[in-house]
């Protein structure tokens, strides 16, 4: 089963020279093996991200990749390879945690970046309005989305994809395919946990 995808920031994050006040000496790999006086600002230990997951909602950003045409149509959807924890094959979108301190548009580019490579070149919006809200929850039934681990709350955007994908870190492949093909329904099939309805809600959003 599919969950929203969990990061560490890389030294390789676009915003990497950005001033963040009490982040401004702290590395990537303090974030990976902590600063010694304790994780960094802000950063939660595994144990504590699991409490804090138990007692309130995650926010997350959710990705659609997509290429378009000359005219801004969309072309062809992307989706996700991964190796789930079970082990089998998941196809999903690009999603990750909001950090703290970052803001919602560093989100998007850094988790795009995180998945398809630096040479991505997504085209970010220009306004920061979601298509629409997906909220998960880890009891199955209550709303169409479903994360066994979690109440995360996903703002979902679309965003064309300019540039070369290098899928990287968990992602095995990125997959595309056009809004008016037969195989859609298919890739929608195999994405669990919503993702799919969230794919039908990008489309119709972009006029297909």
């Amino acid at each position: 089963m599919p969950v929203m995808n969990d990061e560490v920031p890389d030294d390789s994050d676009f915003d990497a020279g950005r001033a963040r006040g009490e982040f401004d000496h702290v590395t990537p790999e303090d974030f990976i093996r902590g600063t010694g006086r304790g994780n960094p600002p802000g950063w939660l230990s595994a144990r504590d991200i699991e409490r804090t997951r138990g007692q309130m909602p995650i926010p997350y950003v959710e990705i659609v990749p997509v290429r378009t045409d000359d005219l801004g149509r969309v072309a062809q959807v992307g989706s996700l390879l991964r190796v789930a924890d079970d082990g089998s094959i998941e196809r999903t979108l690009i999603t990750g945690r909001v950090l703290f301190h970052e803001t919602l548009r560093e989100a998007i580019a850094r988790n795009i970046a995180k998945d398809l490579g630096e040479i991505a070149l997504p085209v970010l919006p220009a306004g920061l309005q979601p298509f629409t809200v997906a909220e998960f929850f880890p009891t199955p039934g209550l709303s169409e989305y479903y994360d066994p681990r979690q109440h995360a709350i996903a703002l979902c955007y679309v965003v064309p994809i300019a540039g070369d994908c290098k899928p990287q870190d968990e992602t095995l492949d990125v997959e595309w395919v056009a809004p008016d093909s037969d195989v859609l329904e298919v890739f929608l099939s195999q994405m669990a946990g919503g993702h799919g309805a969230i794919v039908r809600r990008a489309l119709a959003w972009a006029g297909q």
